[in-house]
């Protein structure tokens, strides 16, 4: 039973950062139902904005928890700005397209983002060891080891995701969100700016991708280049599994998905990763729109 409580905790952790950049995936669905395949290269992107933030101003000191949040916060907002950027060079020349117009030009991002980064002098093809932010503390309850660091992810996880649930429920931009997934036209009819909404959207995505790189760095602590497109594999299988275009069900595809593979890994590692498309296919067989989606009608 500690065991199994022990997995559960790496599983909760690992499935906390799935959500993160799942909910991106699931949020630009929802608004021009596009899937970004180049969402998980924010990840990365967050995770190196930190590591160059924290080697340049702090070097080699330990910067403690509350420090460490602020750069993790300012990582994120570039992170956001870049997504953005993306959106507006990329995307939204082709928002009239047939949508494998976007999905194709998203590709393409991702491809050049990697190789783009990987031909950095200051970068490069090599990895490099993401820096420690903080003391971690381990503690036992029962025969259960816990560590702080771990505990910390999941909190702030759990709050980031609460509080983006908040914005998107209770604020005005978060109606006007929910308006566009409804209907684009009749929404720009209504006086809602579609060019803001969606520019919120991405920066929201990236900015959330950002944090969940720098959580996943701090418990991973190696920096790739391509450590987004893994990633980003798990976080759309997460999306879709939890039904996407639903806030709701991104978290709970992601804290699925880390679970079950904390799970099979203590079984058998090498299956871990694959047995992720396993959960997906079942998911869909027995219900094709997500454990929390609805089905969606095609206008023709």
């Amino acid at each position: 039973m500690a065991t199994f409580v022990q997995l559960l905790v790496y599983g909760l952790q690992l499935g906390s950062i799935y959500a993160l950049l799942a909910i991106g995936y699931t949020m630009v669905f929802g608004i021009i139902r596009m899937i970004n395949m180049a969402h998980g290269d924010f990840l990365m992107m967050g995770s190196y904005a930190v590591f160059f933030i924290v080697s340049l101003l702090f070097a080699d000191l330990m910067i403690g928890p509350a420090v460490a949040l602020l750069v993790i916060l300012i990582g994120s907002a570039i992170t956001g700005l870049i997504g953005v950027g993306v959106e507006r060079i990329a995307y939204k020349p082709l928002r009239s397209r047939p949508k494998i117009s976007s999905m194709i030009a998203a590709i393409g991002v991702s491809i050049f983002t990697q190789n783009f980064f990987r031909s950095l002098p200051f970068i490069g093809p090599n990895p490099r060891t993401f820096p420690k932010l903080m003391e971690d503390t381990l503690f036992f309850i029962g025969g259960i080891q816990l560590s702080m660091m771990r505990l910390v992810i999941i909190a702030l996880s759990i709050v980031i995701m609460a509080l983006l649930y908040l914005v998107v429920m209770k604020t005005k931009i978060g109606m006007q969100m929910r308006t566009v997934s409804c209907d684009k036209d009749a929404s720009s009819l209504m006086g809602v700016n579609i060019n803001r909404v969606i520019s919120v959207t991405f920066f929201i995505g990236a900015a959330l991708a950002a944090i969940s790189g720098a959580f996943y760095a701090s418990s991973y602590p190696i920096l790739l280049v391509t450590m987004g497109a893994t990633l980003g594999n798990k976080a759309f299988i997460a999306a879709v599994v939890g039904g996407i275009g639903d806030i709701r069900g991104a978290v709970l595809g992601g804290f699925i998905m880390g679970v079950v593979e904390i799970m099979i890994s203590a079984v058998y590692s090498e299956l871990a990763y694959g047995f992720s498309f396993v959960v997906l296919v079942i998911i869909l067989l027995l219900k094709p729109e997500g454990l929390l989606g609805k089905p969606m009608i095609e206008k023709v």
